[in-house]
């Protein structure tokens, strides 16, 4: 972080929290963040309600973004009625803009723990007893899932269709039809995907990228639930089938549940609180969703960097999954599911 951004950010930082001064004792560039940028920051608030050390992530937009990611003012607001409705989130604090940084951004209070998939599958320690960890992110679920449209803060989000599933194959279908490479396997799970389309009879306000690496634990268990920046009105199930889809379990196959435990846990702490028995064979489709989703996002990032657009390491290897998942999205739909 430049000096000015970091002069401009304490100033911005004692206005907003009521403080006489604010004096960034730290600042850190967190790793990962492809589409978006975090810094976790240490500041002493002098005076004020606020008054002592906080300890914060300042997310901003990335030099680079996707265009359907939210922006930050609304990310800013999904993650507010997220933490009202009790989902385990940070808790947002305060909404700013490019006039402070040269880049839109929001601050949010720091939470403990680690989000590293890598480090959940190597050090069993982490997130304590993993059941009853994946139990806990099924109730958190449950919980995102009790916001139902209307909500004026969310005004932004586009109104659900009868069926999010439909609405998905025509993006997917779009893209494929103006790519310049052919994949018949990705075709092959659109039109199953479009054979087998549920109606959603009651939409509600789903993460979309609900999985392992998305969301923080200690030893103790989950901390928040992180990475808005998809969220939509949807179909309850897609959030359930993404976490549990096998392209999202990290080498741990046999763990249906997000690389980490059952997905009969998952289910149990979601049906808890919301009251909802869940149709397994109904989460099954939105399982195929997720690879083909996850297939065609692999696309679009080979494609940043492939264009020249974006050069970057990360996104030519997310490319090369695309096989894998095609494999997996043929092996779903050629049994007994077609």
């Amino acid at each position: 972080m430049q000096e000015a951004q970091r002069h401009a950010l304490e100033r911005f930082l004692a206005e907003k929290a009521g403080a006489t001064a604010a004096r960034i004792e730290d600042a850190r560039l967190l790793s990962g963040g492809a589409i978006q940028e975090n810094w976790l920051l240490s500041a002493t608030l002098t005076g004020g309600p606020h008054a002592g050390v906080l300890e914060c992530v300042v997310r901003a937009d990335a030099p680079s973004g996707v265009a359907v990611s939210h922006s930050r003012a609304q990310e800013f607001a999904l993650l507010g009625e997220a933490f009202r409705a009790g989902v385990t989130v940070p808790e947002p604090l305060w909404l700013g803009d490019a006039s402070v940084l040269g880049r839109d951004f929001f601050v949010m209070r720091k939470a403990r723990g680690t989000a590293a998939a890598h480090r959940l599958m190597k050090e069993p320690h982490l997130g304590g007893d993993r059941e009853r960890l994946v139990e806990r992110i099924g109730e958190e679920m449950a919980r995102l899932h009790a916001i139902r449209p209307p909500v004026e803060r969310l005004s932004f989000l586009p109104m659900p269709v009868s069926s999010p599933a439909l609405e998905g194959v025509k993006v997917f279908r779009d893209f494929l039809d103006g790519h310049h490479t052919a994949f018949p396997a990705l075709e092959w799970g659109i039109r199953w995907l479009e054979r087998h389309a549920p109606e959603t009879a009651e939409p509600v306000l789903a993460h979309r990228d609900f999985r392992t690496g998305n969301y923080m634990v200690d030893e103790a268990g989950l901390t928040a639930v992180l990475d808005w920046e998809f969220a939509a009105w949807s179909d309850p199930l897609e959030d359930l089938g993404w976490f549990c889809a096998r392209c999202w379990r990290f080498g741990q196959p046999d763990k249906e549940a997000g690389g980490i435990g059952s997905r009969e846990a998952l289910f149990r702490g979601y049906e808890r609180v919301s009251g909802r028995r869940l149709e397994r064979e109904a989460v099954f489709y939105w399982e195929v969703y997720a690879h083909v989703r996850w297939a065609v996002i692999a696309v679009q990032q080979g494609e940043r960097h492939v264009s020249g657009h974006e050069p970057s390491l990360e996104l030519a290897l997310t490319a090369h999954i695309v096989p894998e998942l095609e494999l997996e999205i043929l092996r779903m739909t050629g049994g007994q599911h077609a």
